[in-house]
């Protein structure tokens, strides 16, 4: 059958590509069926100005480093080349535009209804992250909001919001830079549900990787990890969100209760007004495609252990964060969740 492989990956962005460079080596049939139109991952869906929080040589994935960036932080374009010519270098079997809307198994095997078709694996490997599902907390009033809503998963620029009361939600990473952003060209709010916690100025991803290894190695060795000696905040200050500091706009109101039309109430009463919000509330796991074999909670996830499913042999989820691999959501981390995800695929295939 032409379309029958050992392997199917789900996913073409760096968690897929990861695997497949492992995958390789071992002389196994697979594929990659990446739903975006060209490569680059979740990268090509990004706001125009992110920029990664480690320079390139900490931001590579396995086989080939990142070449280096002239902006030191490297910019969306400068990581979505890297992520094409890495698939390139490797001429991985990719097809795309494809999306994977259900599974199903049978005998041992999985069959894949996908948009261009059938497809059949003994094994499977998720590695769709968590673009595809940003979440919007419900709160009170949001359906009487007659302003602009949109989630940072939609958001590219601050083009079209001057002039425009602008609300920031959420006190992570991405509320940070796209508030410093549109703070440039007009008036903004920040709503968080606890203090922003920021890491100190010299912290970058390299040393968020080094206590993801840490941790690793503390739980490898059955020691225990203790989280205060590496407490280093959340907040990393890339260039644009020192600037901001600079301007005084890092000034949060805490958190608000509910919208009225024209914006939100905040939680001492005081009503404000706002033109549009932009939500940057995290996301869920981009694992609906699962539905038919597993059962994934609320959030999308499901029972592993490791990068395995515990309950359903042949499959495997990679780059999910911390669920599934410390530091796996990183171009630099996912290299560890891979090599081990293709170890234990080969094992199963051999039994």
């Amino acid at each position: 059958m032409v379309n029958f492989y050992d392997v199917i990956i789900i996913g073409g962005g760096q968690s897929g590509l990861a695997c497949a460079y492992y995958l390789r080596r071992t002389g196994l049939k697979y594929l990659i069926l990446d739903d975006q139109k060209t490569c680059g991952g979740a990268w090509l869906n990004t706001w125009d100005s992110l920029r990664l929080f480690s320079p390139a040589d900490h931001s590579s994935l396995p086989g080939w480093l990142m070449p280096k960036s002239e902006e030191g932080f490297p910019p969306k374009g400068h990581v979505i080349n890297y992520l094409c010519n890495y698939e390139k270098r490797y001429e991985f079997p990719i097809k795309r535009p494809v999306l994977v809307e259900n599974l199903a198994k049978e005998s041992g095997t999985f069959h894949l209804k996908t948009s261009a078709g059938g497809f059949s694996a003994k094994a499977v490997i998720s590695a769709t992250g968590t673009w595809k599902t940003p979440l919007i907390p419900k709160i009170k009033g949001i359906e009487i909001f007659k302003g602009k809503q949109l989630h940072s998963a939609h958001y590219r620029n601050p083009n079209g919001l001057k002039d425009k009361n602008v609300l920031i939600v959420g006190e992570g990473n991405s509320g940070a830079q796209i508030l410093a952003e549109v703070s440039k060209v007009t008036n903004t709010g920040w709503a968080v549900l606890k203090d922003p916690d920021y890491l100190p100025d010299k912290v970058d991803g390299r040393e968020l990787f080094n206590i993801a290894t840490a941790k690793y190695k503390a739980e490898k060795e059955g020691k225990k990890f203790n989280p205060e000696k590496y407490n280093l905040g959340k907040i990393v200050m890339v260039p644009s969100v020192k600037e901001a500091r600079k301007r005084g706009v890092l000034e949060s109101r805490g958190s608000f209760k509910e919208f009225f039309e024209d914006g939100v109430i905040w939680g001492d009463g005081t009503k404000e007004k706002f033109d549009v919000v932009i939500w940057c509330t995290g996301f869920h796991y981009a694992t609906n495609h699962l539905n038919n074999i597993v059962k994934p909670d609320s959030q999308g996830k499901i029972k592993t252990q490791g990068t395995k499913a515990k309950h359903t042999n042949g499959l495997w989820l990679v780059g999910y964060g911390g669920w599934t691999g410390y530091a796996s959501a990183t171009l630099i981390g996912v290299g560890r969740s891979a090599r081990t995800t293709i170890k234990e695929i080969s094992d199963f295939l051999e039994e």
